[in-house]
């Protein structure tokens, strides 16, 4: 369960602005007045210099920016020696730093100035919780990400080689197996033309390469859907790789203290931009734009099939709303039914104790 940071007159805050190669920490009262700064290199030796540093107060908390993200190892490390850490979001540190007296002068003391002022003033952040098979899965979901990119990008240069060795170049959905039928059919005789035949070639053996790969990564993430006994796949639109990537990035459902704080997570809450007798709303650019594309996903999906969602997509055409704004309306009710799903499954978790999941199959209603 999440928990959150209660202010105390005497505790001093270790707030950590984490690096690739180093750990810049430093100590704020509450007051919000700085008493030290330290910079260490990441490792053995700069951890322990950390936790020497903050020895030097007896009332300590610790609170690190992006404590999920590139402050894990760290966050990792303190867990392990019951240590609690504060997750503090960059934005929230950047906008600290922004108001503050130095005018948003950038350093790394003044980012760990900032994480640690935060911590004291900001209401609701949470606990970091490490999760080993949460940060397994979104490896492996940005694992695959990233392949599908590669071979994307490398699908295109072949487009791009075949259009000088066959006319009008290769139809779109181009597989590794239909451009090697292409190839074969091609035997030029001039150097240019050997000269990219040889790279089709060469592109043709990455883009097979990839495949297999990317088959290997989809069907770790499969596995690791079905250990996890979640029941997403069980709502109309979301398939096993988009339960994998919203159970990577939400991580802990309690850490969402409403549906409300969830939406604004996954960037489906609406932001109100109303002026004088004018009520309207806007798109949200912010949240997690994966989380946000799942969540359009299984909009479009059910929008094209005889689901509640495709009923309440037409109930808000009908009241006068374009596409792409009724379609904003059913993300933001899917959104709600991702988290209550997210809620039960933690529930059933819950009930079915040290010994795994209860195995019951829960009935779900798309649009609610």
């Amino acid at each position: 369960m999440a928990q959150v940071l209660e202010d105390s007159g005497r505790q001093v805050m270790i707030s950590v602005d984490p690096h690739k190669a180093s750990w810049t920490a430093a100590a704020v009262d509450a007051s919000l007045r700085p008493l030290a700064t330290i910079r260490v290199s990441v490792g053995d030796d700069g951890y322990r210099s950390l936790r020497r540093f903050a020895r030097k107060w007896s009332n300590t908390h610790w609170a690190i920016e992006g404590a999920t993200g590139l402050g894990a190892p760290l966050t990792r490390r303190l867990s392990e020696d019951g240590v609690d850490v504060v997750d503090v979001p960059a934005k929230l540190a950047a906008r600290v730093r922004l108001l503050s007296t130095g005018h948003g002068r950038k350093s790394d003391d003044a980012d760990a100035v900032s994480v640690g002022v935060a911590a004291l003033t900001a209401h609701g952040l949470t606990t970091a919780r490490m999760d080993a098979a949460v940060t397994a899965l979104r490896a492996i979901v940005e694992h695959r990400d990233d392949l599908v990119k590669t071979r994307t990008q490398t699908v295109n240069r072949l487009h791009v080689v075949l259009t000088h060795l066959i006319p009008a170049g290769a139809p779109r959905g181009l597989s590794a197996v239909r451009a090697a039928e292409m190839l074969r059919r091609v035997r030029p005789r001039d150097l240019a033309g050997k000269t990219m035949r040889g790279l089709a070639v060469d592109l043709v053996g990455e883009i097979r390469q990839l495949d297999r790969r990317i088959a290997k990564a989809t069907s770790d993430i499969e596995a690791a859907v079905a250990v996890s006994g979640t029941s997403l796949t069980e709502l109309c639109g979301i398939g096993t790789l988009n339960a994998g990537k919203i159970l990577a990035r939400v991580g802990s459902i309690h850490r969402f203290r409403s549906a409300a704080a969830f939406a604004s997570y996954t960037g489906t809450a609406p932001i109100e931009a109303s002026s004088g007798d004018v009520v309207r709303h806007r798109l949200s650019r912010a949240g997690d734009r994966q989380l946000n594309c799942a969540l359009h996903t299984m909009a479009i999906t059910q929008i094209r099939r005889d689901t509640p969602g495709r009923a309440y997509y037409q109930r808000k055409r009908a009241a006068g709303k374009s596409h792409r704004e009724a379609l904003r309306c059913l993300k933001r009710r899917l959104s709600d039914v991702v988290y209550r799903q997210l809620l039960r499954d933690s529930a059933t978790e819950l009930a079915a104790g040290p010994g795994g999941h209860s195995g019951a199959a829960l009935s779900s209603c798309a649009a609610g």
